[in-house]
């Protein structure tokens, strides 16, 4: 998953149309920042901290994976409907992202089963490196996909057509890990994207569900974030 230049042209002109990518990308960006912060700063010498640092690695990983998927199940067949080849270099970068999400696990194996010690401590550097590179990687592979794929598909579909396709991604992902998207990306959005997402929730998904989902991004939210929300929404008469 590499790339030439770091020099990446930056559309303007996409917005205000339909951004597929928008919500779920600024929560893997902050995830991946927030989870390499932690192992940067883990006391190897403390187990739990090290194992909890570790632990988020694990998580991270699960999260891309998923993502992944969706985008070569549903995303990628959109695109290639309305312009054939037009995934075929991400899709390429897709497979390298597997051996890389595969690479990181393996490594999170090694710090765990290190000595304490200098083992350790080698295992520990050798899994920050190689997050360093993920994440660069995938911040570098996000940016294509915001901006080229966003033309295809916004080329090719409607707006409504691109919330169809969220939708059909969203109803196939589990409740369980639907939360742990939300409590990512609920925080990493602007306000006004907040209150747009979770107004849609709240329209469409059974109570219990949008209650749940108001439980799981709240502890993550600042007070005054939460009153933005809670004022926008009117939950005062639903929380």
């Amino acid at each position: 998953m590499t790339h030439s230049s770091v020099s990446l042209p930056v559309d303007t002109t996409l917005a205000p149309r339909m951004d597929i990518y928008a919500y779920i990308h600024k929560g893997l960006r902050t995830v991946m920042t927030e989870t390499l912060h932690a192992v940067g700063r883990a006391d190897v010498n403390d187990r739990a901290e090290l194992h909890a640092a570790c632990d988020r690695v694990l998580a991270l990983a699960d999260a891309c994976a998923s993502h992944l998927s969706h985008e070569n199940t549903f995303i990628h067949p959109a695109m290639e409907a309305c312009q054939p080849g037009s995934s075929s270099k991400i899709a390429h970068e897709h497979e390298e992202h597997q051996s890389a999400i595969a690479q990181l696990c393996e490594t999170v194996a090694a710090v765990k089963s290190a000595n304490p010690g200098t083992a350790q401590e080698r295992a520990v550097r050798t899994l920050y490196l190689h997050l360093s590179l993920f994440v660069a990687e995938n911040f570098m592979h996000m940016h294509i996909e915001e901006t080229k794929h966003n033309q295809v598909l916004q080329a090719g579909y409607s707006d409504a057509e691109l919330m169809a396709l969220e939708g059909s991604i969203v109803a196939s992902i589990p409740p369980e890990k639907n939360l742990m998207f939300l409590r990512w990306m609920v925080p990493a959005i602007a306000p006004a994207e907040r209150a747009q997402l979770l107004g849609g929730m709240q329209a469409a998904a059974p109570a219990p569900a949008f209650a749940a989902a108001l439980d799981t991004v709240r502890p993550h939210l600042s007070a005054r974030e939460w009153g933005k929300l809670e004022s926008t929404l009117k939950l005062a008469a639903v929380v």
